[in-house]
């Protein structure tokens, strides 16, 4: 509990200090750049995010108060809000990235073993699967766990 409580944390507190952004509020912006045209319903942003509609809605509507991203309504469904990266916050997610990265792989990766990283991926996998729930509750795109390269492989 104490790892995933505190490397979240550490890593919100570099985003906010250098980046003056949460991690939840860079997750969306990440997850928007990911995509083509930079635009999600977000209703999957919800799910990509882990984060309920409500709070998705407020930090969107902080990211678009600093021009980062804006919302529209989907023209043929009424009831879907996309959200929209804007030039502004790919510029922030490009600038935060490399400090970002940099961050987590010093809390993460540089304190395990090369040979251990795949390891992580395989034990880490099925705890995301089990966390989505196993009857499907959580249904849309959901982000992987990525290899990460290790500096000395």
């Amino acid at each position: 509990m104490t790892t995933l409580e505190m490397v979240p944390a550490a890593v919100d507190a570099q985003l906010r200090r250098d980046h003056g952004v949460t991690r939840f509020e860079y997750y969306i912006l990440a997850m928007l750049s990911d995509h083509e045209a930079g635009v999600r319903p977000m209703t999957d942003l919800s799910v990509m995010t882990n984060g309920s509609l409500s709070r998705l809605s407020h930090a969107v509507e902080k990211l678009e108060k600093r021009g980062w991203v804006r919302r529209e309504r989907l023209p043929e469904d009424r009831r879907t809000t996309l959200v929209i990266l804007e030039d502004a916050g790919r510029t922030l997610l490009e600038r935060a990235a490399p400090s970002h990265v940099a961050e987590v792989r010093r809390l993460l990766f540089d304190v395990i073993p090369a040979d251990k990283v795949p390891l992580l991926t395989d034990i880490l996998s099925p705890v995301v699967a089990r966390s989505l729930g196993e009857d499907g509750a959580c249904a849309g795109e959901v982000p992987t766990i990525a290899a990460v390269e290790h500096p000395e492989a």
